[in-house]
Parts: structure tokens; sequence; C-alpha cells
């Protein structure tokens, strides 16, 4: 069984416990990893990788994610969200031109310093283990980039106002942060109250399917299971066009190529439109050249 599941996660566990449930559905030793962790707080999209699809993780470009985020005004909390400990601010208020203008102030590319409820490594141990002991410890602000940042909804009747908002943003964004931080430059401290992941990558909520669903239905996975070569979409393409050049990318040998398809990365086809490989652009004395780097056997995808 290989290609990748397009996960809808459940809030409450985490993105591992979706790999232990699927364990118990799936033929034994099947190889899995999914793409992009999310927190047990949140939902939504998590592709998981089955067979020879973990091969092809490392080469997945899954730059833009896109996030809807629930963040309360008015208090804070030491995990930046609602599992942690809520302490209120006492200043909740906000005008809407300062509101629009803040969200407005974090688009683009910014630094981020990330949560200390994270598994960063820091000197051997991960965050998260260190703020579990009471121990905070100085991080290194990160360069992540906001592609967009849309208010869906603002409920500002309550004692604590409630914003949604949508973040399409860049791998390695953390959005409890982000809430954090627009909660500190609009002066009443925020936290993040609920998180769903609408799109990783290519994978998208709408085509997703519930992870009960699969659990309960394992005979349906081979109908819902994308090809090995779906996330590689933004990867140039090449048809092999005989049966030599097919046995020379099978053995890993280098192959000739007389036309410049542009440097980097590329997947490789059987002259029967078959996904066999990845393989790799390079010059030699002025002539290019593909070197399989990853190979898989054709027809089985």
């Amino acid at each position: 069984m290989d290609g990748f599941l397009n996960i809808d996660k459940p809030a409450g566990i985490t993105s591992f416990d979706v790999i232990r449930k699927l364990r118990k559905v799936l033929p034994a030793r099947t190889k899995m990893g999914h793409l992009g962790t999310l927190d047990p707080l949140a939902s939504g999209v998590l592709p998981v990788a089955l067979g020879r699809a973990t091969r092809v993780i490392d080469y997945i470009k899954d730059e833009k994610k896109i996030y809807i985020a629930e963040l309360m005004l008015g208090a804070v909390s030491d995990t930046e969200d609602s599992s942690g400990r809520i302490t209120y601010t006492g200043k909740s208020q906000v005008k809407e031109s300062h509101l629009m203008e803040t969200l407005g102030s974090f688009t683009g590319v910014i630094e981020q310093i990330p949560p200390m409820y994270s598994a960063i490594h820091h000197e051997g141990k991960r965050l998260y283990e260190l703020a579990r002991q009471g121990v905070t410890v100085e991080r290194t602000p990160r360069k992540i980039q906001i592609f967009s940042l849309k208010l869906l909804s603002a409920d500002m009747d309550n004692d604590l106002p409630r914003l949604t908002i949508e973040a399409a943003c860049s791998r390695g964004t953390y959005i409890r942060s982000l809430c954090r931080d627009i909660g500190e430059k609009l002066g009443t401290g925020a936290y993040m109250s609920g998180l769903t992941r609408s799109k990783s990558g290519i994978f998208e909520i709408e085509d997703s399917s519930r992870l009960d669903h699969i659990l309960n239905s394992p005979a349906d996975i081979d109908r819902i299971l994308y090809p090995v070569d779906f996330p590689l979409q933004e990867m140039p393409a090449i048809k092999l066009s005989s049966v030599e050049e097919e046995k020379m990318i099978n053995h890993g040998r280098a192959l000739r190529c007389y036309e410049n398809p542009g440097p980097g990365m590329l997947r490789i086809y059987s002259p029967d439109g078959c996904f066999m490989a990845i393989g790799e652009i390079y010059t030699d004395e002025g002539m290019f050249f593909i070197k399989p780097r990853k190979v898989f056997k054709p027809g089985n995808n």
C-alpha cells in the first residue's frame, strides 16, 4: 500500500496518535509518516504517507499552510493556548481601526520567537521538557512569512472578545505565537483557543477524510489514497522515451538529457507514464544529465 492519506485530524489527540491508530487497521509493517505536526488542540489537514510514499517526504515542498485560528483577547496563557494557565489582563477593548492596522502589520516576512511549549531543542533537551520543569530560556527569533492574514469574525461583546482569523503562512510558523504577538501589539494580551489547518501544501480540508471513517472502513483506503507523486506536482517532470532509458534509471545510472529542464529535482516517468523515480539535473562539460536519487518500480503506484 503506497500513497498519501489526506486525514482530517480531530482535536484532542497528537499527530503520532493518528499513526498509532492507523497501524491497527493497515497491513502489518506498513511504513508511515505524517507531514507537519499538528498540536493536540488543533484539528484539520494531516497528510500521512504510506509505504514507499515515505521515501518522497523529504522532496515535498509544502511551504504554504493555511490555518483558521480563534483567539481570545484580554488574557494570556503560559502555553499560549487554552491548555495552559490563563491569566486575565483586564484589558480587552480594541478599536476596529487599531485591530485592522495590527493584523496588517503581521503580513510579509517577520521574526517570531518560538513558544516554550515546542519541540525545538535547547542544549540537548526539547523546550517543552524545560517548560514543564518551570524553566524558561531565551529563544532565538526565526524568520517566517505570513502571506495573508484575514479577520473572519469578531465578537467584541463578551468580557473576553473572540477573534477568528485565517492565516496563510510558511512552514515553521507557530500560530499560537502569532496569536500571542497580536495580543501584545494590541495591548490586551491574547491566547489561542482553537485551531484548524485547512491546507497543507497541496492537501486541502475539503478533500480530506475523517479519521474515524478510515478506522471504521479500512477497505475504503485504496479508494481515497493519493498516488505517490501527488504532492510533487510543483516539481518539473520528464517522460522517458525508450525501454533502454528506463533500464538505466532503474539501475541508478545517469541519463543524458538533450534539453535543459531547469536546475534542481524532477519527476521521472516511464515510457508508459508510470512514476518511477526522482532525479537531479547536473551538467558535465556543457552537457545535461539526470542522476536518479530515488527509484521506484513503475506500475505499482
